[in-house]
């Protein structure tokens, strides 16, 4: 089992950054992989960005360039830095995480960004 939890959700200016964490616990030492989505009102869950333990990324097509996913030195927090934000980036942002053995999956319960003039 893990539990994530993610912080820094905001709301921001057209054209700002905004960094988003996702701090997990429990059985942190078996995660294969961290990822954000998000969900924006009306529609469905969309992925956003992902990192696995080797550190490669990988990104959808609307954040590439926008977006930057890591993690921290211990492989534990999850970090999200947008910049240039966009009306159309607001959304609830969830933490997702994949089991290494049994490709378990667990969510946070997200954090909302509201990007607003």
């Amino acid at each position: 089992q893990v539990q994530l939890v993610e912080s820094g959700g905001a709301v921001v200016q057209p054209g700002e950054s905004l960094r988003l964490s996702c701090t997990p616990s429990g059985n942190i030492y078996e995660i294969s992989s961290m990822a954000w989505y998000r969900q924006a009102p009306g529609k469905k869950r969309e992925w956003v960005a992902r990192i696995w333990n080797s550190g490669s990324t990988n990104y959808g097509n609307a954040m590439k360039g926008r977006f930057t996913v890591s993690r921290d030195s211990a492989k534990s927090t999850l970090f999200l830095q947008m910049s240039n934000l966009k009306p159309e980036d607001t959304a609830i942002y969830f933490c997702n995480v994949v089991m290494r053995e049994t490709m378990q999956q667990f969510w946070g319960q997200g954090t909302q960004v509201t990007v607003s003039s």
